[in-house]
C-alpha cells in the first residue's frame, strides 16, 4: 500500500522514522511519500518532498510573515497526494498545518490517521471538533489523552510512548559511573547536578542563570550542563559567568542517569528524566512576570504542565513556572532532593507509577499494524 506522511518538526521526524520502518515491516510492499526530515529519509530510502526545517515557523508573527511559504507547501503536498494516490494520509502532531490537510484529504475521500495527538487538552481545545470531523483514527502516545477524548465522545487508542523504548535502549548501553566521569573529565566522586536548560536559545537564556545560581550554592556537588547540539558555547558562557561548569553534548541520558538531581526545563526532558530514575525540579521562567503567569494560567487547562505529573495525575515533581522559578524556590527543592529525605523517596515511587501507566507497548509497531489492518479490512469489505 501507499502512505503519505506529514511531520513538520524534529520530534515528528524521529517518530515518523520509526513509523515508516514499522509500516515496511508489516507491509513488504509499502511505498512512502512524506514531508519530514533526515531520519524519515533514511527509513524511506529517499528525500522528503519538503524538509521540516523549511516549515518550522514558531509563533503567530512568524507564521503570518511566512504565510505565503506555508500555503505553497500545502499546495505541493496536495498536488503530490493527487499524483501519488496514496491509500492513507498519516499526520504527526503539527496541528496548524496538519488539521487543514486532514480537512482537505477527507473531502477527497482519503482515509486520515493521526499519530501523536496535538496537545488539545492543554490549549486550543476547540480543535477537537475538527479532529472528530476529519480524522478517522487517532493514535495517542500519552495515556491520559484517551480519557480526555472520551469526554468529547471520540475514541482514541493509547499505543505506548516512544520515550519508554528510547530510554530502555539507552540504559542497556550506558557506561558505568566511573567510566562516564573519566571520559567526560568530571570529578570522580562529587555528586552531579545536571542542568537541562532546553534546546532553544530563549529557553537557555531564561532558565540557565537561575539553574546555575541554585546549583552553585551546593559546593560539595558539581553542576554539569547538558548542551544542545545546535547551540554554541557562547549561549552557555553568559550564564556560567566564569564558573567552572562543563557543557556536555550528546551524552544527556548518561549525564542525567549518573546525576544525583536534575534541574530540567519543562518538556519531554521531564519524562526522560523520570524514566532514567533521577529526581528533578522542573523549571520554566520565560520572562518570569506575574502578569504572564496569570495569562498562561487562564490559557492552559489542567492542574499540571509536566508530563510525569500529567501521566500520574499527581504532583510527582515540583513545577516552578515563571515568577515561581526563583533561585530560592529551586534551591529549596534541590536541597531536599540531594538528601535521602521523604521528598526524594516519594518522587522515586512516583516514577515507578509513571512507568507502570506508560507500559512497554511499542507505539510505532502498534500504530502501523492498526493502520494496515484497518485499510485491509476496508478493502475487503
Amino acid at each position: 500500500m501507499k502512505y503519505f506522511i506529514i511531520a513538520g518538526e524534529a520530534s515528528g521526524d524521529i517518530h515518523g522514522s520509526a513509523l515508516i520502518e514499522a509500516l515496511k515491516e508489516h507491509d513488504g510492499d509499502a511505498e512512502v511519500e512524506f514531508l519530514g526530515g533526515d531520519m524519515m529519509a533514511r527509513s524511506a530510502g529517499h528525500e522528503p518532498l519538503i524538509h521540516y526545517r523549511d516549515m518550522a515557523f514558531m509563533g503567530f508573527i512568524e507564521v503570518i510573515k511566512h504565510l505565503g511559504s506555508i500555503m505553497s507547501f500545502m499546495k505541493q503536498a496536495k498536488q503530490s497526494i493527487k499524483l501519488k494516490r496514496p491509500d492513507a494520509l498519516i499526520l504527526i502532531d503539527y496541528p496548524s498545518f496538519n488539521l487543514k490537510m486532514a480537512k482537505w484529504a477527507k473531502d477527497q475521500g482519503l482515509p486520515v490517521f493521526y499519530f501523536i495527538s496535538p496537545k488539545v487538552w492543554a490549549w486550543k481545545e476547540w480543535r477537537v471538533r475538527d479532529i472528530k470531523r476529519y480524522v478517522d483514527r487517532m493514535f495517542s502516545i500519552l495515556p491520559f489523552e484517551s480519557e480526555f477524548y472520551r469526554r468529547h465522545h471520540y475514541e482514541v487508542e493509547y499505543v505506548g510512548n516512544p520515550t519508554v523504548k528510547e530510554i530502555g535502549t539507552a540504559l542497556q548501553h550506558m557506561r558505568s559511573d566511573n567510566d562516564f566521569r573519566a571520559a567526560c573529565d568530571l570529578h570522580p566522586t562529587k555528586p552531579i547536578i545536571a542542568l537541562l536548560p532546553g534546546s532553544r536559545l530563549k529557553e537557555i537564556r531564561d532558565n540557565l542563570p537561575t539553574m546555575v545560581a541554585a546549583a552553585s550554592l551546593h559546593h560539595s556537588c558539581q553542576p554539569v550542563i547538558a548542551g544542545a547540539p545546535s547551540i554554541g558555547d557562547e549561549a552557555y558562557a553568559h550564564a556560567i559567568e566564569g564558573k567552572r561548569i562543563p557543557v556536555l553534548r550528546e551524552v544527556t541520558f548518561e549525564l542525567v542517569h549518573h546525576s544525583r538531581v536534575a534541574l530540567v526545563t519543562s518538556g519531554t526532558a521531564t519524562l526522560e528524566t523520570a524514566l532514567l530514575g533521577t529526581p528533578q525540579v522542573a523549571c520554566y521562567r520565560m520572562n518570569g512576570s506575574k502578569l504572564v503567569y496569570w495569562f498562561y494560567s487562564k490559557l492552559i487547562k489542567g492542574k499540571y504542565v509536566t508530563l510525569p505529573n500529567l501521566i500520574a495525575d499527581s504532583p510527582i515533581i515540583p513545577e516552578l513556572l515563571l515568577h515561581h522559578c526563583s533561585v530560592e524556590s529551586v534551591d529549596d527543592h534541590l536541597t531536599q532532593l540531594l538528601g535521602e529525605g521523604k521528598e526524594r523517596n516519594a518522587m522515586l515511587k512516583g516514577y515507578e507509577q509513571v512507568a507502570q501507566i506508560l507500559t512497554n507497548k511499542d507505539c510505532a509497531q502498534t500504530t502501523a499494524s492498526r493502520i494496515i489492518n484497518q485499510l485491509t479490512d476496508e478493502r475487503q469489505a
